[in-house]
């Protein structure tokens, strides 16, 4: 999910040299996109299941609802109003998948709107209302899209990121009709083929990976990683250098995400203070010892013996 994250944080830095209406760039990058995830379907299996639909519905309105917003509010506006989604995911994951919210969540939700706070204080603004509203709307959006998204972990759900890329391809592109003809130059249709192919095709496809592991509030906790990294580009790119306050704002949102994922060690550490002490662990997760992510957590842990069946010869670890 970090990986996913950190593409799609290349979207700003390779707008910047496109010029041309929103609509036709969010168009033509979907258009590019949907042919990178088909390749990796080859055979995509749409079986018109809520869960398929309302992902794809709600993954599309969230591109075309980020775009009407950046342009009828401040970017630090739209961003800061778009990534409230994790406390709409919390309770929305809560109702439909019951999937508990966990104190290192809400602890996280609140250091993440201070660093998001820090990092775009200075740049927040009034802004149109109808902007304001159309970014809730997106962070909305984004959260429904990752809980129907989780909705689908025993399927297959990248066949709704490929709905999703197909319907706001149709409305970009039929919008490009009516908006004023894009500059094109060798290097805008480097920077939409790169979105379309890594920005957004092969993060669709970590994603989709993504979801199946882990729940959809931890999932869009680790996503708000994505504006840490814009600065990084920039100054990779142009050499633009972050101010203190976006330092402190992205080291305070990483050190949130890190934390609420933290807690198998923490356990182990309450229990575990000096190397005399001893202490029993149980897990009942299989998927700590038949997954990937769960043999790192483990390996974070103390020395350790692994007993697979607890006193009433339930499976345990």
């Amino acid at each position: 999910m970090a990986a996913t994250a950190f593409l799609w944080s290349l979207a700003g830095l390779f707008i910047k040299v496109i010029d041309a209406h929103p609509l036709t760039i969010a168009g033509f990058r979907s258009l590019i996109a949907g042919a990178v995830i088909l390749l990796c379907l080859r055979r995509p299996r749409f079986h018109g299941s809520f869960p398929q639909i309302a992902a794809a519905v709600a993954n599309a309105a969230t591109m075309l609802l980020f775009v009407a917003a950046n342009k009828t509010t401040t970017s630090a506006n739209a961003i800061i109003l778009q990534y409230v989604g994790p406390i709409f995911t919390a309770f929305i994951g809560a109702v439909l998948l019951k999937e508990r919210v966990r104190i290192e969540h809400i602890t996280a939700l609140f250091f993440v709107a201070g660093g998001m706070a820090a990092m775009f204080m200075d740049k927040l603004g009034g802004g149109a209302m109808p902007g304001n509203v159309l970014a809730v709307l997106s962070g909305l959006a984004f959260s429904f899209y990752f809980v129907f998204m989780r909705m689908q972990k025993d399927g297959s759900p990248l066949e709704s990121i490929l709905l999703a890329h197909w319907l706001t391809a149709a409305v970009g592109l039929t919008a490009t009709l009516f908006v004023p003809a894009p500059h094109v130059t060798l290097k805008s249709v480097g920077a939409i083929v790169v979105l379309g192919s890594v920005q957004v095709g092969v993060a669709a496809i970590l994603f989709a990976v993504a979801i199946k592991r882990i729940s959809a509030v931890t999932a869009n906790l680790i996503a708000v990683i994505e504006p840490v990294f814009n600065p990084v580009w920039v100054f990779l790119a142009l050499g633009e250098v972050p101010g203190p306050k976006a330092v402190v704002g992205g080291v305070i949102i990483i050190a949130a995400v890190l934390l609420q994922e933290g807690r198998l060690a923490q356990w182990a550490g309450r229990a575990i203070r000096t190397e005399t002490d001893k202490a029993f662990v149980y897990c009942y997760d299989r998927r700590l010892t038949r997954t990937s992510y769960g043999k790192r957590l483990m390996q974070g842990l103390p020395p350790f013996t692994v007993v697979r069946h607890d006193a009433q010869g339930r499976e345990v670890v």
